[in-house]
């Protein structure tokens, strides 16, 4: 069955609102039908340690973070803005459990992947973290135990969830192509290798999969929104899913795209949900989609293994954006369905 989940970030500040909306428009399921994925969101509206990258950073075990005006840095002690960032996320799990109480199906939490992580980051001199091979593997052991404490933890306020984690990885092909700035500006930073590239992705992949969760093994998802996203070394780090942008694959994306859904690999199709009024067809709204799969040969059938998506999150957007876009999702999803079964 088609399935329908959402990228992570939301419009707004309050976060009961997105949740119960998430909770009202994918908790369903029905014989033949399509089936949707909540997840908990993030509202980067309610400033530092609300964004992806200061959420993520205090996620981090033994590795301090405080925030400076070249952003978030590594520091010997914890600043006023991580005590800041922490208090969020436990006001988030807190709402998370009282909203999901009794809740037994997926539910997805979102943090950066360790490459976006790396490339955001800074060392105490004011570079990235990146550019030291010995700060990427602390960052990356510490966001492992960071991560899979995160899911022990959700998975203890909502026990009946089978967790999903997507990690969040948009740097990541500037990392492996040498394009990320110098704090100078002026130059850019030596690319990184796709091996050292992939052992990172795959310490994290086994760090949530060795989470000790009451619904069993966790999926990973992996989320590049890039026109170019480095397929490969995804499939080869283990991931269970992709996520991505399909408005931006050109002709050879799309034969990357065929070689990982041949290999078992999930497909997370972010698809344009225009906010025309009137609102396009179901059916436009997959066609590009459809036509894709049958250019690389991938026959119609293939799409019922398909997770659809916004392609990137929805934090520039209105709350009724937002909610309208995950119900027409919904209404494609199960159109999905019935198109995958002939």
């Amino acid at each position: 069955m088609s399935s329908v989940t959402g990228i992570g970030s939301w419009p707004g500040s309050d976060i009961r609102t997105p949740l119960r909306l998430v909770r009202d428009l994918l908790v369903f399921e029905g014989p033949g039908d399509a089936f949707g994925c909540p997840y908990l969101p993030e509202l980067p509206a309610r400033g530092p340690g609300a964004d992806l990258i200061g959420r993520t950073a205090g996620l981090l075990t033994e590795l301090p973070v405080d925030l400076q005006p070249s952003g978030w840095r590594l520091v010997d002690h914890p600043g006023r803005d991580a005590v800041r960032t922490a208090a969020l996320l436990r006001g988030d799990l807190d709402e998370l459990a009282e909203t999901f109480d009794g809740y037994v199906g997926p539910l997805k939490v979102q943090v950066a992947g360790p490459w976006t992580l790396a490339a955001e980051l800074r060392v105490a001199r004011g570079e990235r973290v990146v550019v030291d091979p010995g700060a990427c593997r602390d960052l990356t052991q510490s966001l492992a135990d960071g991560v899979r404490t995160h899911l022990e933890t959700v998975a203890r306020l909502v026990p009946g969830a089978r967790l999903v984690l997507q990690l969040d990885e948009p740097s990541l092909p500037a990392v492996l192509a040498g394009r990320l700035q110098t704090s100078s500006g002026y130059g850019t930073h030596r690319a990184v290798d796709p091996e050292v590239a992939r052992r990172g992705l795959v310490e994290i992949v086994e760090a949530a999969r060795s989470a000790q969760l009451p619904g069993g093994d966790v999926e990973v998802a992996v989320h590049c929104c890039a026109p170019q996203p480095p397929l490969p070394l995804l499939r080869a780090a283990g991931a269970d899913a992709v996520a991505l942008d399909t408005t931006l694959l050109r002709a050879q994306g799309w034969e990357s795209v065929a070689a990982t859904v041949e290999a078992g690999v999930r497909l997370w199709a972010g698809i344009a949900v225009p906010d025309a009024d009137p609102a396009p067809s179901t059916g436009s709204l997959l066609a590009p989609l459809r036509r894709a799969f049958a250019d690389v040969g991938l026959p119609d059938s293939a799409l019922r293994d398909v997770t659809l998506t916004p392609p990137c999150g929805l934090a520039d957007r209105t709350p009724a954006q937002a909610r309208a876009i995950h119900e027409r999702l919904v209404d494609a999803a199960r159109a999905l369905t019935e198109i995958a079964s002939g």
